[in-house]
C-alpha cells in the first residue's frame, strides 16, 4: 500500500489534485495505523511468550527523548502541539537499556499525550536524576484520567470508558512490559481537567 502511495505522490507520474491528495494522505494515516497496530501485537506475542530479547547498550536519556521527539513532530505540527523539553543542564548519568525498546515507550507516550492534547496546545518531555536513578516523563495538559482507572489503564486492551481517541489498548501495556523488564517502573500521575504525566524509573 505505502510503494503504492510513493508512486501516486510521485510528480514524475502527474500532479494529484486536491481531493487526491487528501485521498492519499488518507490511505496513508490508515496505512501507519495498521502497521502501528501489527507492530503492537508482535511485541505483545513476544512478552506473552516469554521471548522478549533485550539488547542493552550504554544510552544517553537525552538521545532517547531526541528519538521520541523526531518521530513525532509530524504528528505534533499537525494538532500545533508545542513539544518542550525538560533537560537539565548539570551532567545526567548514562542508562543500560535496549535503546530500541526504551525509545518506543517514550514515542508511544509522547504520542498518546499530543492525541489527549488540544489543539494548539502543548506536551512536556523531560528527564531527572534522583539518587541511582533517572526518571524520563511525558506530560499533557488534556481532560485527565479518572482514579479509578490508573491501574486499569497498563491491561491490556483496556480503553478508558467514553474515550473518542483511536487506538487499540495494547500501547500502554507494552510500555509497562518493556520497562519491567529492564527492572524499572512505569507510573503515571493524573488528575481530571489537569492532564497526565507518566513517568519511567529506571537505574542509572
Amino acid at each position: 500500500i505505502l510503494m503504492s502511495l510513493q508512486l501516486l505522490e510521485d510528480k514524475r507520474v502527474g500532479v494529484l489534485n486536491d481531493e487526491q491528495e487528501q485521498l492519499s494522505n488518507s490511505i496513508k494515516e490508515n496505512a501507519d495505523r495498521l502497521l502501528g497496530i501489527t507492530g503492537e501485537l508482535l511485541n505483545m506475542t513476544q512478552v506473552e511468550a516469554g521471548k522478549l530479547q533485550m539488547m542493552p547498550k550504554i544510552t544517553k536519556p537525552i538521545e532517547l527523548i531526541e528519538y521520541a521527539i523526531k518521530a513525532n513532530q509530524v504528528q505534533a505540527d499537525k494538532f500545533g502541539i508545542q513539544i518542550e523539553v525538560e533537560y537539565p543542564e548539570e551532567k545526567m548519568p548514562k542508562l543500560f537499556v535496549d535503546s530500541e525498546k526504551i525509545a518506543w515507550v517514550l514515542t508511544n507516550l509522547l504520542s498518546n499525550a499530543i492525541r489527549y492534547s488540544k489543539e494548539n496546545g502543548r506536551v512536556v518531555i523531560g528527564a531527572k536524576h534522583d539518587g541511582d536513578f533517572v526518571e524520563m516523563y511525558v506530560q499533557d495538559f488534556g481532560k485527565g484520567i479518572d482514579p479509578r482507572y490508573h491501574q486499569s489503564i497498563f491491561d491490556r486492551y483496556f480503553r478508558v470508558p467514553g474515550t473518542k481517541v483511536q487506538g487499540s489498548g495494547l500501547g500502554l501495556s507494552i510500555s509497562k512490559d518493556f520497562v519491567e523488564a529492564h527492572g524499572g517502573t512505569l507510573t503515571v500521575q493524573s488528575e481530571l481537567g489537569k492532564g497526565s504525566r507518566f513517568v519511567i524509573r529506571l537505574k542509572a
